[in-house]
């Protein structure tokens, strides 16, 4: 299942902007496509933003 950015913000309240819903999207999807691991995808993801928004904020 590809990601969209409009997903970001139903699984990590830190995609707060634009980019990094964005982002966040992009990382879901190429993890998902190198693991074909959904869960894994979106943690990925997750801690990406979670390390970029703290640097933001």
């Amino acid at each position: 299942m590809p990601w969209r950015p409009e997903d970001a913000q139903t699984h990590t309240h830190k995609a707060i902007t634009t980019e990094l819903c964005e982002l966040w999207a992009k990382i879901a999807n190429e993890c998902l496509t190198r693991t074909g691991d959904e869960g894994r995808a979106i943690r990925e993801a997750n801690a990406v933003i979670a390390r970029l928004s703290s640097k933001v904020e």
